[in-house]
């Protein structure tokens, strides 16, 4: 999970946006239309990053079509701490 982790984040464009859902995503569940409004981006990139970490198995949709809900899958949460140190690593993030 760490490599896959670090080529999601620090690896690839977009990587801030994508570590930006999962800071979200381990608050609370939530569905695209809902993350696009919290981090102020448009519906259509929250879907492209998301379909991204699934794809990557980091996080799991619940749900059909607009109602699919989103949860950090569970090695995702097993491996949070590693995140945490990616996330550091982010240059120009505050957390919230």
């Amino acid at each position: 999970m760490n490599k896959v982790l670090y080529w999601a984040i620090l690896g690839t464009r977009g990587g801030l946006n994508r570590a930006k859902i999962i800071k979200k995503l381990n608050e609370m569940p939530c569905n695209a239309h809902q993350l696009a409004e919290v981090l102020d981006l448009s519906y259509r990139t929250i879907r492209h990053h998301l379909k991204i970490l699934e794809d990557a198995k980091i996080v799991k949709p619940a749900g059909e079509r607009y109602g699919k809900i989103y949860f950090l899958s569970e090695e995702m949460e097993k491996n949070y701490d590693d995140f945490e140190v990616i996330w550091k690593q982010v240059k120009g993030v505050k957390d919230d």
